[in-house]
């Protein structure tokens, strides 16, 4: 089965996309708007981009009308954000999140959450959020008149205690419990883990003449 992207309406691209690219992790940015009043949206196109800077990316949509939404708006005037990501905890208040609250009514209020301030950037974030990423705005690219690539710089990392091992870094995934975004209105827990141990080019060519040996 093949499908001409270049021919097939736009909803249905969507709808293969976010079925087929899938676990998406969950970005649940919080934001400044008028009155300093405290945007939160969770957005599952996104994606860490690069550590070298450390970049961010999130895949902005207008309304259907073509207006900007206000995590857009807000970023572009406050100059930063924060991703709060999204573990077991927390799901269920960040689909609360998802509902389509006018400007000047609060996600975090509705949703009854807790903030804490920002460090490095005035954008407050999710006190129960297992790790928030502070960011500076970067860059945004204008894609089309309805899409729009928000880049971001992060200037601070927060995790809860017992998820990082300070000693080597290591993320304890039993500790951490994230949520991955599937499509429609389904999402996933990680499920069994297991490793692949990635190998030098060096190593795969003598573990290849041992194979190939015996």
């Amino acid at each position: 089965m093949t499908f001409d992207f270049e021919t097939l309406p736009q909803p249905l691209r969507y709808k293969l996309l976010v079925g087929l690219v899938v676990p998406r992790p969950i970005a649940l940015v919080t934001s400044i708007g008028p009155g300093g009043i405290v945007n939160a949206a969770p957005f599952s196109f996104f994606n860490v981009f690069s550590e070298e800077p450390p970049l961010v990316v999130l895949g902005l949509q207008s309304r259907p009308d073509g207006t900007i939404k206000d995590t857009p708006t807000n970023i572009r005037e406050a100059g930063a954000f924060v991703v709060n990501l999204v573990d077991e905890a927390l799901a269920e208040q960040m689909n609360l999140c998802a509902v389509d609250f006018p400007p000047d009514e609060s996600e975090i209020e509705a949703a009854g959450l807790d903030l804490l301030p920002g460090t490095a950037i005035p954008v407050p974030r999710i006190a129960t959020a297992p790790v928030a990423l502070e960011c500076r705005h970067y860059m945004t690219l204008e894609v089309s008149r309805e899409r729009r690539l928000c880049i971001g710089q992060v200037v601070s990392l927060h995790v809860r205690d017992g998820i990082v091992d300070p000693s080597n870094l290591r993320v304890d995934i039993d500790a951490y419990r994230p949520v991955a975004r599937l499509y429609g209105n389904y999402y996933a827990r990680l499920g069994e883990v297991f490793q692949l141990v990635r190998q030098s080019y060096a190593d795969w060519k003598t573990g290849a003449k041992r194979n190939t040996a015996t």
